[in-house]
């Protein structure tokens, strides 16, 4: 590889590996509401910014090991580290990876919930889509100078799929209540260090009330969505990084 191609490829993580055609069809999979392009490049760069931190945590696991190639352990690793980071909670009861950490389901008679019932229906979800992001997943993990085996790949789509389709859920969601009614805040820190600074009160201001029509999810939907469902130092780099892409796009 060329040095100028070698630089060059440094840049890609600037560029959400996730197209807008890929997050549209997420999007329709939940909801027969119209997603503007901007909104569908907010989505792909937050589920960038999310699966970057995952590789990145793991990858710390796997060099203290003195390990090359991700594997599942790492990602427990990862997630164990960072609280902010546990967003696939729905994928865990689909992957062999956690299955022996969410603990057995028992009905109201105490009877063992079977694992296919706890897995709910086989209607299309985001378990049956997972498969579309496995070219993204090794792309984000290609930029970040990493390789995972295929398990570890197979779970970073699912948590991908999960996430995704949930932010849309919630996108939707802000769409037909006029927008964010109530934020939440989590800061998790130790007695030694100081607390991060909340989400800024302008861009709350912003969300906490929508204009445009009711048929339509635009971008600020999708980063009002962010902030139902990330939290701390993720939650703020997503939203920045989404509010990023979005001015570097119109400026294209």
């Amino acid at each position: 590889m060329s040095t100028v191609t070698s630089r060059r490829a440094r840049t890609v993580p600037d560029l959400p590996p996730f197209k807008p055609s890929l997050v549209k069809a997420v999007f329709r999979d939940v909801t027969p509401m119209h997603v503007s392009r901007e909104a569908a490049l907010a989505a792909a760069s937050v589920t960038r910014t999310l699966l970057r931190e995952i590789i990145d945590g793991a990858g710390r696991a796997a060099a203290e090991e003195d390990r090359k190639k991700l594997i599942p352990a790492d990602l427990i690793s990862a997630i164990d580290r960072n609280v902010e980071l546990e967003v696939g909670d729905k994928w865990y009861d689909h992957s062999p990876t956690f299955r022996g950490l969410t603990g057995d389901l028992y009905d109201a008679e105490g009877v063992l919930v079977p694992l296919r019932e706890r897995r709910g229906s086989r209607k299309p979800s985001a378990v049956a889509g997972a498969h579309r992001f496995e070219a993204g997943v090794r792309k984000l993990l290609r930029s970040r100078g990493m390789a995972a085996v295929p398990v570890m790949v197979r779970d970073l789509d699912g948590i991908a799929s999960f996430f995704l389709t949930g932010l849309a859920r919630n996108a939707a969601m802000v769409v037909r209540e006029g927008g964010v009614k109530r934020f939440g805040s989590v800061t998790l820190v130790t007695s030694d260090e100081a607390a991060p600074p909340p989400f800024p009160k302008d861009l709350v201001g912003a969300l906490s009330t929508r204009t445009g029509d009711g048929r339509t999810i635009g971008r600020d939907d999708v980063l009002a969505a962010t902030t139902m469902q990330l939290f701390g130092g993720v939650g703020r780099r997503a939203l920045t990084e989404a509010r990023e892409a979005a001015r570097n796009t119109s400026t294209d």
